[in-house]
């Protein structure tokens, strides 16, 4: 009987921490897909994952945090088509390497936050997150003279008090659509695959500037996307003018009745 109760009790700790993990895992998932929250997504402060809009306009970004092997040739190969990005920069990035920083700016791609030191900032409290993007704009301004308006949060993470905090900077937290992937690793073929399979007008693409295979891919998907009519500006440009709102998958619309 005593062994029976151990082992009760023993199974009891293990199905307790399955559960505990399923239920951060589905916490998490939520986080990250505001689809799901239904009915009660109207109150909940959420970033901009696209856009709705009447022409063919789509955003491509770039978040740049770790390495700095490829900025240069994305540079080369975005200006080879014309085409202005945007980047969302962590500041201990810009602060290692400003002139890839005035590289960007200077060839017209924007170069808005992704954080001060790329922290989870559901994590931290309101005044911890306003003194961390207050220094990461600093850090990014001294590169390109103008402080940022846009913000990504690192790792997509997000919650209620930390697009209040944004908002309250007077900055918009941006997301994105078309998840290309890249950062997995994948090859060129699938990154290509992903990304011209889910794109519609409005979309924000989502890339790294240090993935290992996006060089190689993006000439294809700009090539592609060019045939297809598409239209790349920044993602300020692809944000909507005036009164918007955003609805429960995140797109922002235009404010009813405006």
């Amino acid at each position: 009987m005593g062994k029976l109760r151990l082992m009760l009790r023993k199974h009891r700790r293990i199905f307790s921490m399955l559960g505990t993990a399923l239920a951060a895992a589905l916490i998490l998932w939520t986080v990250n897909n505001p689809a799901i929250v239904g009915v009660s997504a109207t109150e909940r402060q959420l970033p901009v994952y696209c856009v709705q809009r009447d022409d063919n306009k789509i955003a491509i970004s770039f978040d740049a945090a770790w390495g700095n092997e490829d900025t240069q040739k994305l540079i080369d190969i975005l200006s080879a088509f014309g085409v202005r990005t945007t980047f969302f920069v962590v500041g201990d990035w810009a602060e290692k390497y400003p002139e890839s920083v005035k590289a960007l700016h200077e060839a017209g791609h924007e170069v808005m936050s992704h954080s001060a030191h790329h922290a989870h900032f559901s994590m931290m409290s309101a005044s911890e997150i306003a003194a961390d993007l207050r220094e990461a704009n600093r850090l990014i301004a001294v590169c390109t003279g103008a402080e940022p308006t846009l913000f990504r949060c690192p790792y997509g993470e997000y919650d209620d008090h930390v697009i209040q905090t944004v908002k309250s900077l007077g900055m918009t937290a941006v997301q994105w659509s078309v998840d290309s992937l890249d950062w997995k690793g994948i090859d060129a073929d699938e990154i290509c695959d992903r990304v011209l399979k889910r794109v519609e007008p409005g979309s924000i693409v989502l890339f790294h500037n240090a993935a290992e295979h996006t060089p190689e891919a993006l000439p294809r998907i700009l090539s592609e996307l060019r045939s297809r009519g598409y239209t790349i500006v920044p993602v300020s440009e692809l944000l909507l003018e005036g009164e918007t709102r955003i609805d429960h998958t995140g797109k922002q619309l235009p404010a009813a009745g405006a």
